[in-house]
């Protein structure tokens, strides 16, 4: 698997989350172990990006992380180059 970066990492588990998903389903799509998922978790939280919602015990993109999704694409969009 090739290097990816922390916004790479950051974009997959958001994607994941865009429905509602428990922990295991966010380490599965995004390809990370328990450590590195628990990590990423605080992290998202932290920042606003991802809020876990203890009825459903689902983690889901707050308003902040759609919105750093949707940025993150157009961005994303500008720089692909077509060979």
């Amino acid at each position: 698997m090739k290097y990816r970066s922390r916004i790479d990492i950051t974009n997959l588990i958001l994607k994941s989350t865009i429905k509602g998903t428990t922990k295991t389903k966010i380490m599965y799509k995004a390809y990370l172990s328990y450590k590195q998922v628990q990590e990423y978790l605080k992290y998202l939280q932290r920042s606003d990006l991802l809020t876990f919602e203890e009825e459903t015990q689902l983690y889901r993109p707050t308003e902040k992380g759609f919105k750093y999704l949707n940025l993150s694409q157009e961005l994303n969009e500008m720089v692909v180059t077509t060979n």
